[in-house]
């Protein structure tokens, strides 16, 4: 990776995009070795993490990897989803984006920083870092070109000064799974105590159809 011991920087996750990224590739994310593996290549400021949370369920799958990125070094940024009836399909949609939280944090952020990192693929940041760019401050973005399609709009991979591709970070941010493999499948899909590790397993919400 290319990075300064000594150059402020700052990582802006968004967490619906990482995980969708994560998961195409086929390995799911362990959040402590991607922090820790940031924090020996660089002055690590802040570590900012974004997702919405669907408020009215009793339980949400995800609260387990908020609590443990909000202990564990992560700055969690969310908000509730909002849920509307779409006319077209007659269905009811629940969407929860965070590009604005993302893009204001990131533009106060850079006035003290040397480096952002961006993890995500959404071309709608493209200006974004353009205009931290003009701020004298590195721009780098992980997403993945390995999958097809890519994950990464090819306009924001073009405005970066970096992009890293997350497969390549495959073996220093996975989850190390506990366990032979025959264990895990008589155990059945692993249940929420197992998630509080900062894994990753649960899935951020970004934009969900139901048709109930």
């Amino acid at each position: 990776m290319h990075f300064y011991e000594q150059e402020r920087t700052a990582l802006f996750i968004d967490g619906a995009n990482l995980y969708a990224t994560a998961r195409s590739l086929g390995f799911d994310i362990d959040y402590k070795r991607l922090l820790d593996l940031f924090a020996d290549e660089c002055h690590l400021v802040r570590a900012f993490y974004y997702t919405a949370l669907v408020e009215d369920q009793e339980y949400s799958p995800i609260r387990p990897l908020i609590d443990w990125l909000d202990y564990n070094g992560y700055t969690m940024v969310t908000k509730p989803t909002k849920q509307f009836h779409d006319s077209d399909t007659g269905r009811r949609k629940v969407k929860g984006n965070m590009d604005i939280e993302l893009a204001i944090d990131m533009l106060e952020m850079s006035n003290y920083l040397d480096h952002v990192v961006l993890f995500s693929g959404d071309g709608d940041f493209r200006r974004l870092i353009e205009a931290v760019q003009r701020k004298a401050v590195r721009t780098t973005i992980i997403s993945t070109i390995r999958t097809q399609p890519p994950m990464i709009a090819d306009e924001l991979r073009r405005a970066a000064d970096t992009f890293i591709d997350l497969d390549s970070l495959r073996d220093e941010i996975q989850r190390k799974h506990v366990g032979p493999p025959e264990e895990r499948k008589r155990r059945g899909p692993r249940n929420q105590t197992e998630e509080v590790g900062g894994t990753g397993d649960e899935r951020p919400v970004d934009d969900i159809d139901d048709d109930g």
